[in-house]
Formats: structure tokens, C-alpha cells, sequence
């Protein structure tokens, strides 16, 4: 049954990938047909002399972002990798560990921690191993470990439903294209104001039970305490810092014409991160295109695709490749250590 399940969900997985690559394909290649050279080229040729003109169209895309662009862009990778640092220090600072463990030390274990787990998928089956065995050398146990794995994602997720609802209460038209990939979304402005109105609810809510020290929530083994109100101060801050510091990799290297603004982009990133985590696709791919393509329709699609490569680089790949290295360093000292 367990083998059933797993084959069930991966299949459902890989069907997500390929349709949304399929819709990516379509939607560039309408875009090159435009012009007149190029409509004729996709016409006489086949597959793989469509996918070397989209190619082509892309690449000129991405040298056409400026330098400024980029190094606007490289500063927003660091910020958001410093906020997710910033994440693992409150969830100390909640199990009053903070003054035990150093800041480089935690900026590198998070560090690993999100460029393995955002490219490898399952990020908090993949971020608590890492976790684990990195707090674990500290002197943290493992039911602490998991508190904080816990505190971080849902710091993260804290940080995503409180810029959502912002984003649907000010723009709330932003869900109206995604409604031709999925029907459901076909809602009316006023009600998803209201839906963005109750997200902000919610986050209200938890703050104040913070502060009014509401007593804990507690389900079967399960038991929910309010963090203390500096901890929640600091979760206000972090997240959204952080999401907006990614979304704002993407933004920076946009081209000026057709460019909807920061927080039509900062919602699409939201709703495209949110399904890529969901559907727990490595990095998102192919569910981030699909719904950036439908929310950024003023945008030419490989300007789209070319700014979503930059910030595949900057914030999954490049990370990743540097992180390799640290868990090597880091598994060949604990090696040593008892040598010394």
C-alpha cells in the first residue's frame, strides 16, 4: 500500500511537470510565431528546431538585463538567504538556545539547509536531516530540532498567508488569470478582498494571542504554545523580508516595458512558490512558468522565463553549488573530532 502511494503521488507529480511544460512550450512558442522569419522556421521545422528558436528568443532576453539589474538582483538573493538565517536565530531565540550557537554557524547550517532543500524538494523531510545533524553537533536534542524545523516553516508560512492576504486586499484582481488553468479561481474582486481580509485576520490573531498569552491549542499529542511576543516580532519582520527579497530577484531583472509593478510580481511569486512547494516539484518547475506566464500577461513571455532563469540561478543554483562544499567541510571536522 505504502509502494502504491508513493507510485500514485509521484505519477501525479510528474503529470503536474508535464503539463505545465507542455503550457510553457505552447505559450513561447506563440510568442516567437509573431514574428514573421521565425513563424516560417517553426512551420517547415519540427520539435527540436522550435525548442532552439524559444531557446535562441530566451537567450537574448537574458542578455538584454541590464548590470544594474543584476547586481540589484544578486543583493536581493543575499537579503533573502540572510532573513532565512534570520529564521533559525528566532526559532533559538524560542527554545532559548540563541547565546549557544554562533551566527556564522547558524547562517551556514540554514544556509544548506534551504539551497538543498528548495532544489531537492521535500524541504522540511530534507531541512530537518540537515538540521539535525548540524544542531545536533551543538548539543540540541532532537525533539529541540524538530521545534525548530517546525518554527521555521511556520514562520515561513506565517510570512506568506500575511503578504497574500496584503497582496489580495490591495490587488485583488491578481487571481482573475489563473482562472484559465484552474475554474475555481473565477471569483470576484470583493471576495478575495475578503479572503486576503481574513488572512490578515488570522495573522492579527496570532499576534494577539501572543501578546495576550492565550492559553496553548492542544489536538490529540499535539500541543500549540504561543511563542513569546519578541519571537513573534521578530517573525513579522523575517518573513516577509525574506519573501520579498526572492520576489524581488525576479522583479530586478524584468524589463521596464510591460512590467505590471513589484506587487503584482511579489504575488505571483507567492501564488507560483506556493504551488511549486505544494506540489513539492524540485524548485517549483514548470508550476512557477504556468502561473507566472498567466499573471505577468503584459510581459513577453521569454522576458518571463529569462527573469524565472536568473532567479533559478541566484537563489536555488548557485546556492546549491556553494552549500556542497560547507556539508563536505563540515562532515570531514566532525570526522576528525574525535581524533583530537
Amino acid at each position: 500500500m505504502q509502494h502504491a502511494k508513493k507510485a500514485l503521488w509521484l505519477t501525479g507529480v510528474g503529470l503536474v511537470i508535464a503539463w505545465s511544460l507542455w503550457l510553457l512550450y505552447a505559450k513561447l512558442r506563440g510568442e516567437v510565431a509573431a514574428d514573421p522569419v521565425a513563424k516560417e522556421l517553426l512551420a517547415s521545422g519540427g520539435f527540436w528546431i522550435s525548442l532552439k528558436i524559444i531557446a535562441e528568443s530566451i537567450g537574448r532576453s537574458i542578455g538584454n538585463v541590464s548590470a544594474g539589474g543584476y547586481a540589484l538582483a544578486a543583493v536581493s538573493a543575499l537579503l533573502a538567504y540572510v532573513a532565512l538565517a534570520w529564521y533559525d536565530r528566532i526559532a533559538l531565540l524560542h527554545l532559548n538556545r540563541q547565546h549557544e550557537i554562533s551566527w556564522p554557524f547558524i547562517a551556514s547550517c540554514s544556509f544548506v539547509t534551504y539551497a538543498l532543500g528548495h532544489n531537492l524538494g521535500a524541504s522540511v523531510l530534507s531541512g530537518g536531516l540537515v538540521r539535525l545533524r548540524a544542531y545536533g553537533a551543538c548539543g540540541l536534542s532532537a525533539g529541540e530540532v524538530a521545534i525548530l524545523v517546525a518554527l521555521c516553516s511556520f514562520t515561513f508560512a506565517y510570512g506568506s498567508v500575511l503578504l497574500t492576504g496584503f497582496v489580495f486586499v490591495v490587488q485583488p484582481e491578481i487571481v482573475q488569470p489563473l482562472a484559465a488553468m484552474i475554474p475555481k479561481l473565477d471569483l470576484p474582486a470583493s471576495l478575495v478582498q475578503i479572503i486576503g481580509a481574513a488572512m490578515l485576520g488570522l495573522c492579527a490573531l496570532y499576534v494577539l494571542g501572543s501578546w495576550r498569552h492565550f492559553k496553548p491549542f492542544h489536538f490529540r499529542s499535539v500541543h500549540i504554545v504561543y511563542p513569546r511576543l519578541p519571537v513573534v516580532a521578530r517573525q513579522l519582520m523575517a518573513a516577509p523580508l525574506e519573501l520579498i527579497a526572492a520576489a524581488g530577484i525576479i522583479y530586478f531583472v524584468l524589463p521596464e516595458t510591460g512590467n505590471p509593478g513589484f506587487i503584482t510580481v511579489l504575488g505571483a511569486f507567492l501564488l507560483s512558490f506556493s504551488a511549486g512547494l505544494l506540489s513539492q516539484t524540485p524548485g517549483g518547475i514548470g508550476v512557477m512558468e504556468a502561473v507566472f506566464l498567466a499573471v505577468l500577461n503584459t510581459v513577453a513571455p521569454s522576458d518571463v522565463i529569462a527573469a524565472l532563469l536568473i532567479w533559478r540561478l541566484m537563489y536555488l543554483l548557485i546556492p546549491l553549488a556553494i552549500s556542497l562544499p560547507l556539508v563536505v567541510a563540515f562532515e570531514r571536522a566532525q570526522f576528525r573530532r574525535p581524533e583530537q
